[in-house]
Protein backbone atom coordinates (compact mmCIF):
# COMPACT_ATOMS: atom_id res chain seq x y z
CA UNK A 1 0.00 0.00 0.00
CA UNK A 2 2.70 2.38 0.94
CA UNK A 3 4.59 1.61 -2.19
CA UNK A 4 1.28 2.21 -4.22
CA UNK A 5 0.74 5.73 -2.74
CA UNK A 6 4.26 7.05 -2.81
CA UNK A 7 4.36 5.96 -7.09
CA UNK A 8 1.46 7.77 -7.26
CA UNK A 9 2.84 10.94 -5.41
CA UNK A 10 5.74 10.19 -7.67
CA UNK A 11 3.91 9.91 -10.76
CA UNK A 12 2.03 12.93 -10.18
CA UNK A 13 4.94 15.77 -9.54
CA UNK A 14 6.86 13.86 -12.50
CA UNK A 15 3.86 14.88 -14.81
CA UNK A 16 3.18 18.22 -13.21
CA UNK A 17 7.20 19.39 -13.52
CA UNK A 18 8.01 16.93 -16.81
CA UNK A 19 4.89 17.30 -19.21
CA UNK A 20 5.77 21.11 -19.61
CA UNK A 21 9.62 20.40 -19.43
CA UNK A 22 8.75 18.31 -22.75
CA UNK A 23 6.58 20.56 -24.48
CA UNK A 24 9.59 23.87 -23.82
CA UNK A 25 11.95 20.80 -24.83
CA UNK A 26 9.66 20.54 -28.40
CA UNK A 27 10.10 24.75 -28.90
CA UNK A 28 13.62 24.61 -28.50
CA UNK A 29 14.16 21.89 -30.80
CA UNK A 30 12.40 24.11 -33.37
CA UNK A 31 14.27 27.24 -32.67
CA UNK A 32 17.61 26.29 -31.15
CA UNK A 33 18.36 22.82 -32.56
CA UNK A 34 18.37 18.68 -30.52
CA UNK A 35 20.98 19.63 -28.82
CA UNK A 36 19.67 22.52 -26.90
CA UNK A 37 16.14 21.00 -26.44
CA UNK A 38 17.79 17.76 -24.83
CA UNK A 39 20.03 19.92 -21.88
CA UNK A 40 16.87 21.39 -21.42
CA UNK A 41 14.97 18.45 -20.72
CA UNK A 42 17.97 16.66 -18.57
CA UNK A 43 18.18 19.76 -17.04
CA UNK A 44 14.56 19.73 -15.74
CA UNK A 45 14.76 15.98 -14.99
CA UNK A 46 17.81 16.21 -13.13
CA UNK A 47 15.77 18.78 -11.03
CA UNK A 48 13.09 16.80 -10.36
CA UNK A 49 15.20 14.26 -8.96
CA UNK A 50 16.69 16.85 -6.57
CA UNK A 51 13.19 17.21 -5.40
CA UNK A 52 12.07 13.95 -4.63
CA UNK A 53 14.42 13.24 -2.08
CA UNK A 54 17.52 11.59 -1.18
CA UNK A 55 17.23 8.24 -2.67
CA UNK A 56 16.91 9.66 -6.20
CA UNK A 57 20.21 11.69 -5.39
CA UNK A 58 21.85 9.56 -4.81
CA UNK A 59 20.83 7.19 -7.53
CA UNK A 60 21.24 10.04 -9.99
CA UNK A 61 25.19 10.92 -8.49
CA UNK A 62 26.37 7.40 -9.45
CA UNK A 63 24.29 6.75 -12.32
CA UNK A 64 26.00 9.41 -13.86
CA UNK A 65 29.39 7.92 -13.93
CA UNK A 66 28.17 5.55 -16.24
CA UNK A 67 29.16 7.54 -19.78
CA UNK A 68 29.32 3.92 -21.01
CA UNK A 69 25.34 3.80 -20.83
CA UNK A 70 24.28 7.12 -20.49
CA UNK A 71 24.47 10.22 -23.02
CA UNK A 72 27.21 12.44 -22.43
CA UNK A 73 24.86 15.72 -21.49
CA UNK A 74 22.86 13.74 -19.04
CA UNK A 75 25.85 12.39 -17.21
CA UNK A 76 27.01 16.53 -16.98
CA UNK A 77 23.90 17.56 -15.56
CA UNK A 78 23.64 14.07 -12.97
CA UNK A 79 26.94 15.38 -12.09
CA UNK A 80 25.93 18.32 -10.66
CA UNK A 81 23.38 16.43 -7.61
CA UNK A 82 24.26 17.03 -4.64
CA UNK A 83 23.62 16.28 -1.18
CA UNK A 84 22.04 19.60 -0.29
CA UNK A 85 20.97 18.37 3.20
CA UNK A 86 20.99 20.08 6.42
CA UNK A 87 22.21 18.47 9.90
CA UNK A 88 19.83 16.68 11.92
CA UNK A 89 17.61 19.74 14.01
CA UNK A 90 18.39 19.16 17.36
CA UNK A 91 14.40 17.00 17.68
CA UNK A 92 15.99 14.30 14.99
CA UNK A 93 19.30 14.26 16.80
CA UNK A 94 17.65 13.23 19.73
CA UNK A 95 14.98 10.93 17.94
CA UNK A 96 17.99 9.27 16.36
CA UNK A 97 20.05 8.84 19.19
CA UNK A 98 16.89 6.94 21.02
CA UNK A 99 16.18 4.34 18.30
CA UNK A 100 19.66 3.86 18.27
CA UNK A 101 20.75 3.74 22.25
CA UNK A 102 17.26 4.13 24.14
CA UNK A 103 18.10 4.62 27.78
CA UNK A 104 21.73 3.57 27.36
CA UNK A 105 23.49 6.81 26.45
CA UNK A 106 24.62 7.83 29.30
CA UNK A 107 25.99 4.48 29.99
CA UNK A 108 27.83 4.48 26.22
CA UNK A 109 29.04 8.01 26.20
CA UNK A 110 30.42 10.29 28.88
CA UNK A 111 29.87 13.29 26.40
CA UNK A 112 27.99 13.66 23.40
CA UNK A 113 28.13 16.78 21.34
CA UNK A 114 24.92 17.67 19.46
CA UNK A 115 26.54 19.73 16.51
CA UNK A 116 27.41 17.97 13.88
CA UNK A 117 31.17 17.67 12.32
CA UNK A 118 29.40 16.26 9.38
CA UNK A 119 26.26 15.92 7.56
CA UNK A 120 24.52 13.68 4.71
CA UNK A 121 21.56 12.34 3.23
CA UNK A 122 21.55 9.02 5.35
CA UNK A 123 23.66 10.19 8.55
CA UNK A 124 25.06 12.72 10.72
CA UNK A 125 28.64 11.97 12.42
CA UNK A 126 29.16 13.73 16.16
CA UNK A 127 32.01 14.01 18.35
CA UNK A 128 31.79 11.93 21.52
CA UNK A 129 33.45 10.60 24.40
CA UNK A 130 33.79 7.60 25.83
CA UNK A 131 33.78 6.26 29.43
CA UNK A 132 37.26 5.90 29.07
CA UNK A 133 37.89 8.91 27.90
CA UNK A 134 38.37 7.63 24.36
CA UNK A 135 37.65 10.43 21.71
CA UNK A 136 35.52 8.85 19.25
CA UNK A 137 32.67 9.90 15.92
CA UNK A 138 29.45 8.67 15.96
CA UNK A 139 27.74 8.16 12.76
CA UNK A 140 24.01 8.41 13.83
CA UNK A 141 21.50 7.81 10.88
CA UNK A 142 18.59 9.68 10.36
CA UNK A 143 15.58 8.74 12.00
CA UNK A 144 12.89 6.78 9.51
CA UNK A 145 15.70 7.31 6.73
CA UNK A 146 15.38 3.49 5.87
CA UNK A 147 12.22 2.88 5.10
CA UNK A 148 11.57 5.70 3.14
CA UNK A 149 14.69 5.42 1.26
CA UNK A 150 13.71 1.75 0.82
CA UNK A 151 10.44 2.54 -0.20
CA UNK A 152 11.86 4.88 -3.35
CA UNK A 153 14.68 2.54 -4.16
CA UNK A 154 11.85 -0.26 -4.91
CA UNK A 155 10.20 1.92 -6.60
CA UNK A 156 13.54 2.98 -9.09
CA UNK A 157 14.40 -0.47 -9.58
CA UNK A 158 10.99 -1.24 -10.46
CA UNK A 159 10.85 1.80 -13.27
CA UNK A 160 13.61 1.15 -14.19
CA UNK A 161 13.02 -3.03 -15.59
CA UNK A 162 9.81 -1.06 -16.96
CA UNK A 163 11.83 1.16 -18.69
CA UNK A 164 14.12 -1.77 -19.87
CA UNK A 165 11.15 -2.89 -21.98
CA UNK A 166 10.83 0.39 -24.49
CA UNK A 167 12.21 -0.42 -27.72
CA UNK A 168 15.06 2.24 -27.68
CA UNK A 169 16.62 0.93 -24.35
CA UNK A 170 16.33 -2.87 -25.09
CA UNK A 171 19.72 -4.36 -24.83
CA UNK A 172 20.74 -1.33 -22.44
CA UNK A 173 21.28 -2.79 -18.85
CA UNK A 174 19.56 -0.19 -17.14
CA UNK A 175 17.79 -2.76 -14.87
CA UNK A 176 21.30 -3.66 -13.98
CA UNK A 177 22.58 -0.54 -13.58
CA UNK A 178 19.94 0.76 -11.46
CA UNK A 179 19.98 -2.75 -9.39
CA UNK A 180 23.43 -2.47 -8.67
CA UNK A 181 23.20 1.53 -7.44
CA UNK A 182 20.65 0.48 -5.21
CA UNK A 183 22.40 -1.96 -3.36
CA UNK A 184 25.14 0.43 -3.19
CA UNK A 185 22.58 2.83 -1.53
CA UNK A 186 21.16 0.15 0.78
CA UNK A 187 24.79 -0.75 1.74
CA UNK A 188 25.30 2.68 2.97
CA UNK A 189 21.89 2.58 5.20
CA UNK A 190 23.50 -0.37 6.69
CA UNK A 191 25.81 0.83 9.37
CA UNK A 192 26.79 -2.86 10.63
CA UNK A 193 27.82 -3.46 6.98
CA UNK A 194 30.12 -0.30 6.85
CA UNK A 195 31.59 -1.48 10.16
CA UNK A 196 32.85 -4.37 9.00
CA UNK A 197 33.92 -3.29 6.02
CA UNK A 198 35.96 -0.81 8.22
CA UNK A 199 37.78 -3.45 10.00
CA UNK A 200 38.68 -5.41 6.60
CA UNK A 201 40.07 -1.91 5.02
CA UNK A 202 41.51 -2.10 8.39
CA UNK A 203 43.26 -5.55 8.01
CA UNK A 204 44.06 -5.09 4.62
CA UNK A 205 46.32 -2.61 4.79
CA UNK A 206 47.42 -3.24 8.78
CA UNK A 207 51.13 -3.56 7.41
CA UNK A 208 50.62 -0.24 5.16
CA UNK A 209 51.99 2.51 7.82
CA UNK A 210 51.19 5.03 5.64
CA UNK A 211 47.16 4.28 4.83
CA UNK A 212 45.06 4.59 7.73
CA UNK A 213 41.38 3.47 8.37
CA UNK A 214 40.00 4.44 11.70
CA UNK A 215 39.45 1.85 14.32
CA UNK A 216 35.49 0.96 14.78
CA UNK A 217 34.09 0.52 18.42
CA UNK A 218 32.07 -2.40 18.18
CA UNK A 219 30.95 -2.54 21.20
CA UNK A 220 29.89 0.92 21.42
CA UNK A 221 27.91 0.90 18.26
CA UNK A 222 24.36 -0.48 17.24
CA UNK A 223 22.19 -0.74 14.19
CA UNK A 224 21.22 2.91 13.82
CA UNK A 225 25.05 4.63 15.14
CA UNK A 226 28.27 3.65 14.11
CA UNK A 227 31.42 4.46 16.56
CA UNK A 228 35.05 4.61 15.48
CA UNK A 229 37.67 6.37 16.29
CA UNK A 230 38.10 10.54 16.22
CA UNK A 231 41.08 11.46 13.95
CA UNK A 232 41.91 15.11 14.71
CA UNK A 233 44.12 17.37 12.33
CA UNK A 234 43.40 16.20 8.67
CA UNK A 235 44.20 18.05 5.99
CA UNK A 236 42.50 18.39 3.13
CA UNK A 237 41.29 20.94 0.84
CA UNK A 238 44.43 23.57 1.17
CA UNK A 239 46.83 21.05 -0.47
CA UNK A 240 49.19 23.01 -1.57
CA UNK A 241 49.97 24.41 1.88
CA UNK A 242 51.63 20.50 2.26
CA UNK A 243 55.44 20.72 1.50
CA UNK A 244 56.54 19.46 -1.89
CA UNK A 245 58.22 16.71 -1.06
CA UNK A 246 55.36 15.57 1.07
CA UNK A 247 52.78 16.24 -1.58
CA UNK A 248 54.87 13.60 -3.75
CA UNK A 249 54.93 11.09 -1.55
CA UNK A 250 51.24 11.37 -0.79
CA UNK A 251 49.88 10.85 -4.40
CA UNK A 252 52.06 8.04 -4.67
CA UNK A 253 50.83 6.66 -1.45
CA UNK A 254 47.45 7.57 -2.38
CA UNK A 255 47.11 5.70 -5.70
CA UNK A 256 48.97 2.90 -4.55
CA UNK A 257 46.27 2.24 -1.80
CA UNK A 258 43.84 2.18 -4.67
CA UNK A 259 45.84 0.26 -6.63
CA UNK A 260 45.96 -2.17 -3.68
CA UNK A 261 42.22 -2.34 -3.27
CA UNK A 262 42.05 -2.95 -7.20
CA UNK A 263 44.39 -5.52 -8.23
CA UNK A 264 45.42 -7.31 -4.42
CA UNK A 265 42.79 -6.96 -2.09
CA UNK A 266 39.99 -6.98 -3.91
CA UNK A 267 37.81 -4.89 -1.58
CA UNK A 268 37.48 -1.37 -2.77
CA UNK A 269 36.51 1.99 -1.42
CA UNK A 270 34.01 3.08 -4.59
CA UNK A 271 33.47 6.66 -3.28
CA UNK A 272 37.17 8.04 -2.61
CA UNK A 273 35.65 11.99 -3.23
CA UNK A 274 37.85 14.31 -0.74
CA UNK A 275 35.50 14.36 1.68
CA UNK A 276 36.62 10.68 2.12
CA UNK A 277 40.10 11.31 2.05
CA UNK A 278 42.36 13.68 4.05
CA UNK A 279 45.99 13.58 4.82
CA UNK A 280 47.89 13.49 8.63
CA UNK A 281 51.48 14.03 8.56
CA UNK A 282 52.74 11.37 6.06
CA UNK A 283 49.88 9.06 6.04
CA UNK A 284 46.66 9.08 4.07
CA UNK A 285 43.39 8.56 5.92
CA UNK A 286 40.37 6.83 4.35
CA UNK A 287 36.77 7.41 6.09
CA UNK A 288 33.61 6.46 5.42
CA UNK A 289 33.40 3.01 4.11
CA UNK A 290 29.21 2.94 3.26
CA UNK A 291 30.23 2.41 -0.53
CA UNK A 292 32.69 -0.59 -0.53
CA UNK A 293 32.35 -3.00 -3.67
CA UNK A 294 33.96 -6.83 -2.84
CA UNK A 295 35.49 -7.76 -6.51
CA UNK A 296 35.07 -11.53 -7.80
CA UNK A 297 38.22 -13.36 -8.68
CA UNK A 298 37.47 -13.07 -12.76
CA UNK A 299 36.96 -9.37 -12.29
CA UNK A 300 40.16 -8.68 -10.25
CA UNK A 301 41.80 -10.88 -12.78
CA UNK A 302 40.39 -8.22 -15.85
CA UNK A 303 41.12 -5.23 -13.97
CA UNK A 304 45.14 -6.67 -13.60
CA UNK A 305 45.22 -7.52 -17.35
CA UNK A 306 43.88 -4.19 -18.49
CA UNK A 307 46.07 -2.18 -16.39
CA UNK A 308 49.15 -4.25 -17.51
CA UNK A 309 48.01 -4.31 -20.69
CA UNK A 310 47.59 -0.79 -20.69
CA UNK A 311 50.99 -0.26 -18.81
CA UNK A 312 52.79 -2.51 -21.81
CA UNK A 313 50.54 -1.19 -24.32
CA UNK A 314 49.07 -4.74 -25.04
CA UNK A 315 46.13 -2.82 -27.02
CA UNK A 316 44.19 -5.58 -28.11
CA UNK A 317 44.43 -7.56 -25.15
CA UNK A 318 42.91 -4.49 -23.40
CA UNK A 319 40.37 -4.75 -25.74
CA UNK A 320 39.26 -8.40 -25.24
CA UNK A 321 39.27 -8.04 -21.32
CA UNK A 322 36.65 -5.10 -21.81
CA UNK A 323 34.73 -7.23 -23.82
CA UNK A 324 34.82 -9.79 -21.67
CA UNK A 325 33.86 -7.86 -18.81
CA UNK A 326 30.53 -7.18 -20.80
CA UNK A 327 27.57 -7.66 -19.29
CA UNK A 328 26.06 -7.07 -22.50
CA UNK A 329 26.78 -6.91 -26.03
CA UNK A 330 24.64 -5.60 -28.87
CA UNK A 331 23.75 -8.44 -31.04
CA UNK A 332 24.92 -6.25 -34.37
CA UNK A 333 27.87 -5.10 -31.82
CA UNK A 334 31.37 -4.95 -34.29
CA UNK A 335 33.88 -6.44 -31.40
CA UNK A 336 36.50 -6.51 -33.96
CA UNK A 337 36.41 -3.21 -34.60
CA UNK A 338 35.74 -2.33 -30.67
CA UNK A 339 38.96 -4.00 -30.15
CA UNK A 340 40.94 -2.45 -33.04
CA UNK A 341 39.72 1.02 -31.64
CA UNK A 342 40.97 0.19 -27.86
CA UNK A 343 44.09 -0.86 -29.55
CA UNK A 344 44.67 2.32 -30.53
CA UNK A 345 43.47 3.92 -27.48
CA UNK A 346 45.80 2.41 -25.20
CA UNK A 347 48.74 2.88 -28.06
CA UNK A 348 48.63 6.20 -27.73
CA UNK A 349 48.34 6.40 -23.88
CA UNK A 350 51.17 3.60 -23.22
CA UNK A 351 54.05 5.05 -22.00
CA UNK A 352 52.97 8.23 -22.11
CA UNK A 353 55.23 10.81 -19.95
CA UNK A 354 53.28 11.24 -16.20
CA UNK A 355 52.43 15.11 -16.99
CA UNK A 356 50.46 14.10 -20.18
CA UNK A 357 48.68 11.04 -19.38
CA UNK A 358 44.81 12.06 -18.39
CA UNK A 359 43.25 9.16 -16.86
CA UNK A 360 39.93 11.08 -16.86
CA UNK A 361 40.16 11.58 -20.88
CA UNK A 362 41.34 8.09 -21.24
CA UNK A 363 38.10 6.71 -19.31
CA UNK A 364 36.06 9.24 -21.21
CA UNK A 365 36.68 7.67 -24.55
CA UNK A 366 36.89 4.01 -23.18
CA UNK A 367 33.30 4.47 -21.83
CA UNK A 368 32.39 6.60 -25.24
CA UNK A 369 33.39 3.75 -27.13
CA UNK A 370 31.35 1.10 -25.45
CA UNK A 371 28.27 2.73 -25.27
CA UNK A 372 29.07 3.66 -29.76
CA UNK A 373 30.08 -0.31 -30.31
CA UNK A 374 27.37 -1.67 -28.01
CA UNK A 375 29.04 -3.13 -25.15
CA UNK A 376 27.86 -2.72 -21.71
CA UNK A 377 30.53 -3.29 -18.91
CA UNK A 378 29.33 -4.81 -15.43
CA UNK A 379 28.65 -2.30 -13.25
CA UNK A 380 30.77 -4.42 -10.94
CA UNK A 381 33.79 -3.62 -13.47
CA UNK A 382 33.36 0.11 -13.54
CA UNK A 383 32.23 0.82 -10.34
CA UNK A 384 35.77 -0.15 -8.50
CA UNK A 385 37.38 1.87 -12.06
CA UNK A 386 35.73 4.90 -11.15
CA UNK A 387 36.83 5.28 -7.43
CA UNK A 388 40.33 5.93 -9.61
CA UNK A 389 38.90 8.33 -11.52
CA UNK A 390 37.67 10.05 -8.49
CA UNK A 391 40.09 10.23 -6.65
CA UNK A 392 42.78 11.43 -9.98
CA UNK A 393 41.89 15.30 -9.25
CA UNK A 394 43.09 14.95 -5.35
CA UNK A 395 46.46 12.87 -6.97
CA UNK A 396 47.30 15.43 -9.67
CA UNK A 397 46.61 18.55 -7.38
CA UNK A 398 49.18 16.75 -4.45
CA UNK A 399 51.52 15.77 -7.94
CA UNK A 400 51.34 16.99 -11.36
CA UNK A 401 53.70 14.63 -12.56
CA UNK A 402 52.38 11.26 -11.04
CA UNK A 403 53.16 8.22 -13.13
CA UNK A 404 49.99 6.45 -13.18
CA UNK A 405 51.15 3.73 -15.12
CA UNK A 406 54.32 3.14 -13.47
CA UNK A 407 52.63 3.29 -9.84
CA UNK A 408 51.17 0.63 -11.31
CA UNK A 409 53.51 -1.57 -12.34
CA UNK A 410 55.11 -3.37 -9.17
CA UNK A 411 51.31 -3.65 -7.59
CA UNK A 412 49.98 -5.66 -10.93
CA UNK A 413 53.50 -7.74 -10.41
CA UNK A 414 53.05 -8.46 -6.80
CA UNK A 415 49.44 -9.40 -7.42
CA UNK A 416 50.78 -11.70 -9.92
CA UNK A 417 53.39 -12.95 -7.57
CA UNK A 418 50.79 -13.90 -5.01
CA UNK A 419 48.71 -15.83 -7.91
CA UNK A 420 45.93 -13.61 -7.10
CA UNK A 421 44.51 -13.65 -10.94
CA UNK A 422 43.84 -17.13 -12.37
CA UNK A 423 45.77 -18.12 -15.10
CA UNK A 424 44.57 -17.67 -18.11
CA UNK A 425 43.45 -21.50 -18.82
CA UNK A 426 41.02 -21.26 -15.57
CA UNK A 427 39.33 -17.82 -17.04
CA UNK A 428 35.78 -19.90 -17.47
CA UNK A 429 36.05 -21.27 -14.32
CA UNK A 430 36.92 -18.34 -11.94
Amino acid sequence: MALTVRAVTVGISCAARLLPAVAAAGVLRVVRGRAAARRHFYRRLVGQAQRLGPATVKVGQLMGTRRDILPAVLCDELGRLHDRVRPMTDRQFRTALTQAYGAQTDQVFARLDSTAVASGSIAGVYRATLPDGRDVAVKLRRPDIRRRMLLDLTLLHRFAVLAGRLPRLRGVPLAELVGFVCSAIQGQLDLAAEQENLLRLRANFADNEYVHVPEPVPEASRPGALVMEFIPELVTGQLASIVPQRRSQLAERTLGAVYQMLFLDGLVHCDLHPGNVYFRGPRVVVLDAGFTVRLPPTVRRQFGEFFLGLALGRGRRCGEVVVESAVEVAPDADVDGFVDRIADLVARNAGMPAREFDLAAFGTELFTLQRDFGLYAASEFVFPLLSLLVIEGTIRELDPDVDFQAVARPMLLRAAAANVHPPAADRRSA
